[in-house]
């Protein structure tokens, strides 16, 4: 499909051009195929606007070079169509989606397939099968060809043909049929275009009345389905990762965990439409969209604007001047309707939102999906599944390295079969649409086997070397020495794949799902886990440390208990645990830095030398941080990182960790009533106690969850003062329902809070 390229004058009259041309194909076409069978190319094509309008002949307008026409009293044909959309979409658990909804003008119908569903049919006069059969088409794509299965046509029986499309006549009144239509477990995915054709079995001069429904019908996957692949057998699960619109996206770092509520809006607006133009004009060839295997990779890569013009801009650089800030986003709903009136990448994101995104065009294409975070999460860039960081002799690194560990990293999960690998790695699949390296030469990851990574068995596709290293790689630090030689001065065998977090299905806690991903750190397992990722991956030599370790060390830091604006204490704690006498010395460095381990300003550097310590002695190194050191160098999530290079003179045992911090924000408190009437504005108070020495600018409130995404301007907030607003808000949809809301300034963004409310009608 061509994208949008915003003019409408000669675009559009070549676009009409197009059309003619096309039609003419088509019709060409459609007599060619049933010239051989009828004898004749008689074929007239109308729609419901032609029946309505043309009085000569009831329902019927005749394609180009047509015959006479025939006698209207004998002439069965298609008056109108009715889908059956509130009780179609009610049982297939589509009818959240506002496309269907009633007071849409036009209702569209969105169904699951490998489930049927009825439509009533109403015709010229009393529909006879010994006279006529009725054939049903669905068509999908520009080109729809029966040879690539977007032509699909099968005639009017009573018989019900398992995992095949068929239909069959429920009831007959008058010149009413209902009809039960059947859709394959394997069908494609997409809209698909009605056509009812009336085939004379006479030798009449007309052979085929075919009518064109105006309105496509999108067919989704469906886990309700044992039959499809995506098919999950828990209810529980279904609600939260299929029809919940709302859901939770955890960041901060292993030790202090916060949660962003996130609006996935998956049954709003112009989402459906927009998962249906990503999948259409983004090459995924037709054969291949029954398959959520390959529908989950291509979500992955559409996502991020990377080589297929997608929909995110990502951006980590701190300056979002020409865009939005990753953090002001509270939901995918704004972005997916910026991007669908635009066709532009929207700027900007990160890891969170692109995750966000997702989980919302996984959900609304019927796949069950979340978004999960790891904590400390390895950024492998060589497939070596180490994280190599090479030291100088002061403790500084003496090369920046490609290799990174992230504070926190989102990515998705997608539940589905997997009969492309073995048994048994079926179920939840990693895939992650944060552009950080290429596969197959484009910025995609997955899906991969979460049973698989558990396993070290990463020569499965897609990606399995580089999520494994996410969660399960080494930490190695290398010294190089005056003559350039490396040598391993430490091994962390655990420093990565931390709390893996994603949303308890129908609750607000948090659940950890480490264990799915790996085993107990220091098992016999998941050291053989390792040990057999390692001999697959680029790198197989193991890598070995010194022993030496009579001088224990030591960081604490109080961070989980420090507001942004308060001082900040670190400290190195340095134990003898030898029998004799040891001199140490080091350095204890504080950098800001931006979540995904990237270090940006230093704050301090303080050395210590030849520290003395006898026999069983400890001595601490302290360091107090002020906030006028670090508060205009802080970057978006307020984290710090905390680097500690020691030697010990008479042993050479070096010692070297990085740990990172991040520094509490205050959260939003809010005031709402617990129940809301749909369309009548109600009013919510919000307020926080801004804990910066220095006033709030460029202010704003964002409400989200209720309706479109509301951004309400705000004045100042002075230095420790408090910040109250009162925002009227109209409630566009019915049940329990989540609002969102963030309150984002220049110094200080990303305060956040939720509350449900239950709306209900007006009637009630």
């Amino acid at each position: 499909m061509p994208r949008h390229n915003g003019r409408h004058g000669l675009s559009s009259t070549l676009n009409r051009s197009r059309r003619s041309r096309f039609m003419d194909r088509f019709l060409e076409r459609i007599r060619n195929r049933y010239h051989n069978r009828f004898g004749s190319n008689n074929v007239y094509v109308y729609g419901e606007d032609d029946v309505n309008n043309d009085s000569s002949v009831p329902g019927v307008s005749p394609a180009p070079t047509a015959p006479p026409k025939p006698d209207p009293v004998k002439v069965l044909t298609v008056r109108h169509v009715d889908l059956k959309v509130p009780a179609n979409t009610k049982a297939h658990r589509t009818d959240e989606y506002d496309i269907c909804g009633s007071h849409q003008e036009k209702p569209k119908l969105v169904v699951r397939r490998g489930q049927p569903f009825n439509i009533e049919l109403e015709f010229s006069k009393p529909y006879d099968s010994k006279a006529d059969d009725l054939r049903i088409v669905f068509e999908a794509g520009e080109n729809p060809s029966p040879t690539k299965g977007t032509d699909v046509q099968f005639i009017l029986s009573d018989v019900d043909k398992p995992k095949e499309w068929g239909a069959k006549i429920l009831r007959q009144q008058g010149n009413t049929l209902t009809v039960t239509l059947f859709t394959p477990p394997t069908c494609y995915v997409g809209k698909w275009n009605l056509k009812l054709d009336v085939v004379k079995k006479d030798n009449s001069d007309v052979n085929i009345y075919r009518y064109e429904h105006k309105a496509p019908i999108y067919i989704l996957f469906n886990p309700w389905c044992r039959d499809d692949t995506v098919f999950l057998d828990d209810e529980r699960l279904l609600q939260e990762y299929v029809l919940n619109e709302s859901g939770k996206i955890y960041s901060g770092n292993s030790r202090q965990i916060t949660s962003k509520p996130w609006n996935f809006g998956q049954f709003e607006s112009c989402v459906l439409d927009v998962a249906m133009y990503l999948l259409d004009s983004n090459n995924i060839q037709w054969p291949v969209r029954g398959n959520a295997i390959n529908v989950v990779r291509k979500i992955s890569a559409v996502v991020n604007e990377q080589d297929d013009y997608g929909v995110l801009v990502g951006n980590w650089s701190g300056d979002y001047s020409d865009g939005d800030s990753p953090l002001s986003w509270t939901g995918s709903v704004a972005i997916l309707e910026s991007y669908w009136d635009s066709k532009r990448p929207v700027r900007y994101g990160q890891c969170w939102v692109f995750s966000g995104l997702c989980t919302t065009i996984a959900r609304a294409l019927g796949i069950p999906s979340r978004s999960v975070t790891n904590f400390a999460s390895a950024h492998d860039t060589d497939g070596s599944i180490t994280i190599d960081t090479v030291l100088g002799g002061f403790g500084e690194e003496v090369e920046e390295s490609s290799d990174s560990v992230w504070n926190f990293h989102v990515w998705n999960e997608a539940w589905m079969a997997r009969p492309d690998l073995p048994a048994g790695f079926g179920g939840w699949q990693s895939f992650d649409a944060t552009p950080q390296e290429t596969s197959d030469g484009v910025f995609c990851c997955g899906p991969t086997a979460v049973s698989a990574i558990k396993q070290g068995e990463v020569n499965m596709p897609y990606d399995a070397p580089f999520v494994f290293a996410e969660v399960n790689a080494d930490r190695v630090y290398w010294y190089s020495g005056f003559d350039g030689e490396l040598s391993v001065i430490a091994k962390e065998k655990s420093a990565v794949g931390k709390f893996i977090s994603t949303k308890f299905p129908n609750s607000e806690e948090r659940e950890d799902i480490t264990h799915e991903y790996k085993h107990e750190e220091g098992s016999v397992a998941e050291r053989a886990a390792v040990r057999r990722a390692n001999q697959l991956a680029s790198t197989k030599d193991d890598v070995y440390e010194t022993t030496a370790k009579d001088v224990n060390f030591e960081v604490v830091q109080d961070a989980a208990n420090t507001w942004v604006g308060e001082d900040f204490k670190v400290s190195l704690k340095l134990t003898n645990k030898s029998d004799a006498e040891r001199t140490v010395s080091g350095r204890l460095v504080v950098k800001t830095m931006f979540y995904t381990g990237v270090l940006a300003d230093k704050i301090v550097s303080v050395p210590f030398k030849n520290k003395v310590l006898k026999k069983g002695e400890y001595d601490v190194v302290p360091v107090i941080v002020k906030p006028q050191d670090y508060l205009e160098k802080l970057k978006d999530c307020c984290m710090l990182d905390v680097s500690v290079w020691a030697s010990v003179k008479e042993t050479n045992q070096c010692f070297v960790t990085k740990s990172d911090c991040r520094l509490k924000k205050p959260h939003l408190n809010v005031k709402a009533p617990k129940e809301a009437v749909k369309g009548k504005e109600f009013k919510v108070e919000i307020s926080f106690t801004n804990p910066l020495d220095t006033t709030l600018t460029e202010c704003q409130v964002t409400v989200d969850g209720l309706a479109r995404s509301l951004r309400f301007p705000q004045g100042s907030v002075g230095a420790n003062s408090t910040f109250v607003a009162t925002l009227p808000i109209t409630p566009a949809k019915l049940g329990l329902k989540e609002m969102i809301f963030c309150f984002s300034s220049k110094q200080l963004e990303d305060i956040n809070a939720s509350k449900r409310i239950f709306v209900r009608s007006r009637d009630v």
